[in-house]
């Protein structure tokens, strides 16, 4: 069986898109041999910034005889309908062959292929490959039609075996198939010949090429470490950035540079981005300072001076970098030392959305729900406004206007300069946390109510102007803002009213709508009065559209009729999320569904207490067979009444009982609803399931004993009624109807 070797050589690819590229010339090539009959043993793509590079073992040398029957139309079919069937399978008329079937007489074909060459298949796929490549961008160079990345060079395609190798003839817009690869741009120019895979990737490390990512990668991180280590110093981790150096170098060189003593007092995190995002250079800290003291950048040839002039060159482009970040910094900081007042004047003229008005008005929005919130977590009403109001802040300052990436964390720097507590400092930070499923989230009380507000108001803010994610796309990031405030409230354990949240600042941005300019700011007056004078939980919504009943806008008189739809309609949304999030920890979707159903499910910890205590009591033989006794209830009691047409919900009376299964049923029943009801009640849901549990031998012996549908009436219905106990003494837990099986 032979091996195959394919090379696209072309000019440097874009690091980002190397990774993607080889796994699709895998996918495609791969995809294309085995849909032609050609199976093989194993396959693995590499690629440096100048190639892809896909190898293949096992290959068989040529496709298989295929053999295959065919049914046709009837014999008599319109010639129309024979002569698209015959052309279909490649025949003519008189190699069909007639059969005799229950329909009648049918014509059938009888369709062999001969077996194909790898070499013809392999030329086929990899044209179809060459031409078709997704890139997320290519070009088209010279007179042809063809389009890659960059230039494509040339072409290496190997069928390789024991007798030899042989050149695969692919010929794409005069690049013609061959043999051959060049080595390292700089120090080892020039094309050599390979017989195999083996002979390419130990020819190409020898032309100071080295094939793997993960090779250059770790040589990279290992002389790095092995650099800083011989300084004192340690190497600032950064997986997204050695990734995307290895694929910018085929010959890493790594060097050490010194940054000038002026810029190592700025935050590390400012040293840090800029090394990063301009120059691709890691940064080196001092481990008893924490302060980045010298740089890391990999070159891409070795030099006869070791490096000494790209070292120079490379300090003196960063210098002027961050000379430039020391200029923001000292400009920030002066602003920062008068209290930031500038920054926070000017956001009221920076439009946040065309429909949503300015940062300034989304500041003053979240600073009054951090305020409504604060008392719910915990946190100081006056710091959680202070916190809320200075968060965003930074958002003017030149240091993020210039590293966007860093905002929240220049607002708790600024916030040490401007005076402020360390709550309020934390929160500037905090506040934008989780971005991600993976991401800490914070626990500090004014932190956690500043996120919150910040989350909410965003959330609130889209629905009520009905710009909610459709399908994949959520250009405003609601899907994450949502699993935001739900890992917020569920890791810090918080008791918290979803809707009454909702309803709160949904009106704020409804009011906020209103054209009416005085009317909209007497509104937001009387509504941020009746919060503070009733809590977030009070009559506060009523109160302030009651109170200006007859002198509201159109707009906003329809505003009491639409909050609730609003509100129900983002609880859903937010429910949609936490089954996800429920689900990634390993809670069914159907526990989740029937604890859903239940009274306070805009309550996000009571919700997943329930469906935690629900699923480990299902999971038990108690659970799963008291399930099956609830449902059997269940469905008996549905055929009753709809035969009946009555509800039997109320009057099982023991003095009809006549079975000692059915008395200790009427007992066992009696027993869980007293205690069932008071647990839930103290939210004990493990001693509501215990309860429960109970029930799971009188029910099962009461079915075994007792036959329901008696033609005694009475007893009849009387037992039908006490079926409709279980039903709603097990309602009262969870909607057990809602579980699979």
């Amino acid at each position: 069986m032979p091996d195959l070797l394919i090379e696209l050589f072309s000019e440097e690819i874009p690091a980002r898109m190397q990774k993607r590229a080889a796994d699709d010339l895998k996918k495609l090539v791969t995809d294309g041999l085995v849909e032609a009959g050609l199976t093989y043993a194993g396959a693995h793509a590499l690629s440096t910034p100048r190639r892809l590079t896909l190898a293949i073992e096992g290959l068989l040398d040529k496709s298989p005889d295929t053999r295959e029957e065919r049914k046709g139309p009837k014999v008599g079919a319109p010639d129309k309908a024979i002569e698209g069937f015959l052309r279909g399978a490649g025949l003519t008329r008189d190699q069909l062959e007639e059969r005799e079937t229950p329909k009648g007489p049918v014509y059938f074909a009888l369709i062999e292929k001969k077996g194909r060459p790898a070499a013809e298949i392999v030329a086929e796929v990899l044209e179809a490959t060459i031409r078709n490549f997704p890139w997320p961008k290519s070009m088209r160079w010279g007179a042809g039609s063809l389009r890659w990345v960059r230039p494509l060079h040339s072409i290496l395609c190997l069928l390789s075996d024991e007798a030899g190798a042989s050149i695969v003839p692919v010929d794409i817009d005069g690049i013609k198939a061959g043999d051959t690869t060049e080595g390292h741009r700089f120090m080892a120019p020039g094309r050599f010949a390979v017989t195999g895979f083996a002979d390419y990737e130990a020819k190409l490390k020898a032309a100071k090429v080295i094939l793997s990512p993960e090779e250059r990668a770790d040589h990279i991180w290992a002389e790095a470490q092995n650099a800083a280590f011989a300084q004192g110093l340690e190497i600032v981790e950064d997986k997204g950035l050695l990734a995307e150096v290895a694929g910018l170098v085929e010959w890493p060189v790594v060097l050490i540079g010194d940054i000038d003593d002026e810029f190592i007092p700025l935050p590390p995190e400012v040293l840090q981005s800029s090394m990063r995002e301009h120059q691709k250079f890691f940064s080196v800290k001092n481990p008893k300072s924490d302060l980045i003291e010298k740089f890391v950048t990999v070159a891409n040839r070795e030099t006869a001076d070791h490096g000494a002039t790209i070292l120079a060159g490379n300090q003196k482009v960063l210098s002027a970098r961050l000379a430039d970040a020391k200029f923001f910094w000292e400009n920030d900081l002066r602003i920062a030392e008068t209290g930031g007042q500038a920054w926070l004047g000017s956001l009221s003229n920076v439009t946040f959305h065309n429909k949503l008005g300015t940062q300034g008005e989304r500041i003053e929005r979240i600073a009054q729900l951090a305020r409504a919130i604060a008392p719910l977590v915990d946190a100081d009403t006056d710091l959680t406004e202070q916190a809320a109001r200075w968060a965003k802040a930074d958002l003017s300052s030149e240091m993020v206007y210039e590293f966007p990436e860093l905002q929240g964390l220049m607002g708790k720097y600024y916030a040490t300069s401007a005076g402020y507590s360390a709550q309020v400092a934390d929160a500037a930070l905090d506040h934008y946390s989780p971005l991600g499923p993976t991401d800490d989230v914070p626990s500090a009380p004014v932190s956690v109510a500043v996120a919150l507000a910040d989350k909410l108001d965003i959330l609130t803010g889209f629905w009520a102007i009905d710009e909610k994610p459709t399908g994949s796309k959520d250009p405003f990031a609601l899907r994450r803002a949502a699993l935001g405030v739900i890992r917020l409230i569920l890791n810090n354990d918080l008791r918290l009213s979803l809707v009454k949240l909702f309803d709160a600042q949904v009106l704020r941005h409804e009011i906020a709508l209103n054209e009416n300019g005085s009317v909209r700011q007497a509104l937001l007056r009387d509504l941020d009065n009746e919060i503070a004078k009733h809590g977030v939980f009070g009559a506060a919504i009523r109160t302030v559209l009651d109170h200006f009943d007859g002198t509201l806008s159109k707009h906003l008189e329809k505003v009491k009729d639409i909050l609730p739809d609003i509100a129900h309609d983002l609880l859903d949304f937010f429910h949609d999320r936490l089954k996800v999030h429920l689900r990634d920890k390993g809670v069914r979707h159907d526990v989740i569904d029937a604890c859903l159903a239940m009274p306070g499910n805009d309550d996000l910890t009571l919700l997943v207490k329930r469906a935690e205590a629900l699923g480990a009591f299902l999971a038990t033989d108690d659970g799963e067979n008291l399930l099956l006794g609830v449902k059997r209830a269940a469905n008996i009691l549905a055929q009753a009444e709809q035969k009946d047409g009555v509800e039997y919900s109320y009057g099982a009376d023991v003095k009809f009982a006549d079975a000692a299964e059915e008395k200790a049923l009427f007992a066992a029943l009696d027993v869980a609803e007293a205690a069932i009801k008071p647990a839930i009640e103290a939210e004990d849901f493990a001693a509501a399931m215990a309860a429960l549990a109970a029930l799971r031998a009188p029910i099962d012996a009461f079915f075994e004993a007792v036959q329901i549908n008696t033609d005694n009436q009475i007893v009849r219905r009387n037992r039908l009624n006490l079926l409709a106990r279980i039903r709603v003494i097990s309602a009262g837990v969870a909607d057990l109807s809602r579980i699979e099986g």
